[in-house]
């Protein structure tokens, strides 16, 4: 197929566009680099430099279908600065939504997130539970989901949004490289590189078997094959909704735990406060996709993510059998 793939040049975005040329189509990406990096463009992929709100031109050369990963994505940003939030997200998106039609082009897939969710009810969180994000960030991805289904109904598109929690890990060359930094994995193994003296653990008296926080992590690299299988579920008039996670959840403190078991650095905390808004526990159900789509992660493990993060920064798995 030839598949356009907004945003392809970030972290996730880059990982997909490597699987699906490795899977043999032809891939195109299209992305500003406002984040992303133009070295993270796969070997084998054609990179056009430009907006979503201009794909009209690029989509015009004709494609079967659009991976779309272009968002802003920093929570504590969207609250600074929301009207930044609401017209990337949601009227760049509703822009390429249009030159979707205007090419031709119905089928899509939607990096969603999350943080949708807000605040669960309970966990693991399914798919029907109540979306009442927290943030600018979670509602414009939201209000995407809104019209995507209505673009849906009005006008026959094949939208089919994933909703994933943390993702981590590394696939071969591509890895996480953010500018503002507010994952846990990469910035425990900023501690092991050097780059920072320790790592702060912000609450340590949650409801939890050891007071930290638990979230669900998930492969990049298992994710990104949820986008391949994804393509296939597309279905003209219907909007589909898939979380994706591991099924399991991991401590602040097993995390920090098995970074030093892999990388062999003592790694020091500093306790904090609990951040605002922090729910004790985030584990997602993924049945869902594993029924209907056959989806099942491989990496499952924390010290596989770990190890994949660890490696990809260029380290070898020093701290193995430590």
């Amino acid at each position: 197929m030839r598949l356009l793939v907004t945003g392809g040049a970030g972290y996730i975005g880059s990982v997909v566009a490597a699987q699906l040329v490795e899977e043999g189509h032809e891939v195109t990406v299209l992305d500003d680099l406002s984040t992303g990096h133009a070295d993270a463009v796969p070997e084998g992929a054609a990179f056009v430099r430009g907006s979503i709100t201009d794909a009209r031109g690029v989509l015009d050369r004709g494609f079967d279908a659009v991976l779309h990963f272009a968002a802003k994505s920093l929570v504590g940003e969207s609250v600074e600065k929301p009207g930044l939030y609401w017209s990337h997200n949601l009227g760049g998106t509703l822009a390429l939504l249009d030159s979707m039609r205007q090419a031709g082009v119905n089928r899509i897939v939607f990096s969603s997130t999350a943080a949708t969710y807000g605040e669960p009810e309970h966990t693991p969180i399914q798919e029907t539970d109540p979306t009442r994000p927290g943030n600018p960030y979670g509602s414009s991805k939201l209000a995407v989901d809104t019209a995507l289904a209505a673009f849906a109904g009005l006008y026959g598109l094949a939208p089919v949004s994933l909703r994933y929690f943390n993702v981590a890990g590394a696939y071969g060359p591509f890895r996480e490289r953010h500018g503002v930094e507010t994952h846990l994995i990469p910035n425990v193994l900023k501690v092991a590189l050097g780059e920072r003296p320790s790592v702060s653990v912000f609450g340590d008296d949650y409801p939890t078997p050891d007071g930290t926080c638990v979230r669900d992590y998930i492969h990049v690299a298992d994710l990104a094959r949820a986008h391949l299988l994804a393509l296939g579920a597309c279905s003209p008039g219907e909007h589909r909704i898939y979380n994706l996670g591991s099924g399991s959840g991991f401590s602040v403190k097993e995390v920090i735990d098995v970074c030093r078991q892999v990388t062999g650095h003592p790694i020091p905390t500093v306790a904090g406060p609990r951040r605002p808004g922090d729910p004790a526990v985030l584990v997602a159900s993924s049945e869902k996709i594993m029924r209907e789509l056959g989806w099942k992660p491989q990496r499952t493990s924390l010290e596989t993510i770990v190890a994949d993060a660890w490696a990809g920064c260029g380290k070898p798995e020093t701290g193995r059998g430590l």
